[in-house]
């Protein structure tokens, strides 16, 4: 890429002016005729700088490769000043920010500086697992072992326009294969279409993205809402079948309005970060007034205009549990689909499969855990986002196995039966809450979609309030209620529900 900065350019672009304080110890005398040739040439000492500073006031720490030192590729000395970098950093409990720039592994220095992605890895693992932040900016080109190790690690991953990003070396196609190869596949921007990184971005806008993120990841809880408190006003008995109508609008506000109106802070994220993105689940870092979460969604926008959700959206969902559990944040879980696809390719991606996995990571997260039944709750997709500490209901949400015409169809074998069913099987959110699936309703006047902006600041006010009462609970505390809490579902069941 023409005009490539250095590292040390970028890092001082990224930091508050003169900020910047490096932490590399000088290295001796070489004998390698090259590295030496590369001091020369570059004024560095090795192919990786290191160091703190502030940005935007906040004192993090920097590790960045410079490619004009033989191509940034890492060896024993680079790789040792790398670990002892990550090491400090998570000693001094600073948010880590990391920008590869390399061909991947010296080959000069052979198998031993290979096997140094080993200790980079666990260097950085340690660091995520002290729930320290740990941001990664891709530059061009990052490739080989750099990127199957420390570059593909990142809570968040930005990469820059039109950098070269791959696993394989282009140069080592052609030699191997005889044939180039194919165009557009290493690029920043396929990547983040196939959800491997969260955005592609300019170096300009590195502090921006970084700032906001170490905004929702490192800010103190605040105090909970100073209000009236949660609502108690009496709700209207709705009919069952009128609240699936009202939750089909297709005006209804769904998780992008209730970010927008409710969050005081969002940095989206995109895709598993393993090579699949589905346009039904929306990932975010998140801020609802004073607390900061891990917000995951089911977009009722894009299923609407793309269409239903395929096993990638549940991946991407297991992605924010480990977020959550990561970074030491409380997990919401937003609740709204009409059903996830049913389809040859999502029968062959294994949907089944990551409904049971994320129910069963999802139910025993060492993480404060909170879902928001927003409007339509169609069968094991939406299931696969319930099992949370506190589950919250709009006046007009449901949950139920199957779209009530489709229970019509088994029981009765047509679909005249769907209100009559609907209220039989206990669907909507008066019923849910008498039958502890749910813990609380938040009212609609008289319809979400009449009332968009207050229904979703109400919706903002109540998670906040919930999240602020949860953090300060003892985790394994949570977990046990929330374990003893599903172990007992429909175990005490002895009302008889109304018709409804």
């Amino acid at each position: 890429m023409a005009g490539r900065m250095t590292a040390l350019e970028l890092v001082e672009l990224a930091l508050d002016d003169g900020s910047f304080r490096g932490w590399d110890r000088p290295l001796g005398p070489v004998a390698d005729a090259d590295v030496a040739a590369a001091r020369e040439r570059t004024g560095l000492d090795e192919a990786v700088i290191t160091g703190e500073g502030l940005l935007h006031g906040r004192r993090v720490a920097v590790v960045a490769c410079e490619f004009g030192f033989l191509a940034g590729s890492i060896g024993v000395a680079a790789a040792e000043r790398l670990v002892s970098a990550v090491e400090r950093a998570t000693a001094e409990r600073l948010p880590l920010l990391a920008a590869p720039a390399s061909g991947g592994t010296r080959m000069q220095e052979g198998t031993v500086a290979f096997l140094q992605m080993v200790k980079i890895s666990a260097a950085v693992t340690r660091h995520k697992a002290a729930g320290l932040p740990y941001l990664v900016y891709l530059r061009d080109p990052t490739l080989g072992g750099v990127l199957a190790s420390w570059g593909s690690l990142g809570h968040v991953t930005a990469a820059e326009p039109g950098a070269m990003i791959g696993f394989l070396g282009p140069r080592v196609y052609r030699s191997l294969y005889g044939e180039a190869f194919p165009e557009g596949v290493q690029v920043a921007e396929n990547l983040y279409r196939h959800g491997l990184v969260d955005a592609v971005l300019p170096p300009q806008a590195l502090a921006g993205i970084a700032d906001r993120a170490l905004r929702i990841l490192l800010a103190p809880p605040g105090e909970p809402p100073r209000d009236e408190g949660p609502s108690r006003e009496p709700l209207p008995d709705v009919p069952a079948w009128e609240s699936i109508t009202r939750s089909r609008r297709a005006d209804r506000p769904g998780v992008r309005q209730l970010l927008r109106y409710a969050a005081s802070d969002v940095l989206p994220l995109n895709g598993t970060g393993a090579g699949e993105q589905d346009p039904g689940l929306y990932l975010a870092l998140a801020r609802f007034g004073g607390v900061s979460c891990v917000l995951l969604g089911q977009d009722r926008r894009s299923q609407t205009d793309v269409g239903p959700m395929g096993p990638a959206a549940l991946r991407a969902a297991r992605r924010g549990f480990r977020l959550a559990h990561e970074l030491n944040l409380p997990l919401v879980t937003v609740i709204d689909t009409p059903g996830a696809a049913l389809s040859p390719e999502a029968e062959e991606g294994g949907l089944a499969g990551e409904i049971a996995r994320c129910l069963s990571e999802l139910v025993t997260l060492e993480a404060p855990t909170l879902s928001i039944l927003l409007g339509q709750g169609c069968g094991g997709g939406a299931l696969a986002l319930v099992p949370c500490d506190r589950v919250l209901v709009a006046q007009h949400g449901w949950l139920s196995p199957l779209p009530p015409e489709g229970a019509s169809a088994i029981v009765h074998r047509d679909v005249d039966h769907a209100p009559e069913l609907a209220a039989a099987q206990g669907v909507r959110s008066a019923d849910l809450v008498a039958d502890g699936i749910a813990d609380r309703i938040v009212a609609e006047h008289p319809d979400a979609a009449d009332e968009p902006e207050a229904f979703c600041r109400r919706v903002g006010r109540e998670l906040e309030r919930e999240l602020a009462a949860m953090l300060p609970r003892h985790r394994p505390e949570l977990l046990a209620e929330r374990l003893r809490r599903y172990r007992a579902l429909g175990t005490t069941r002895d009302r008889t529900r109304a018709a409804g």
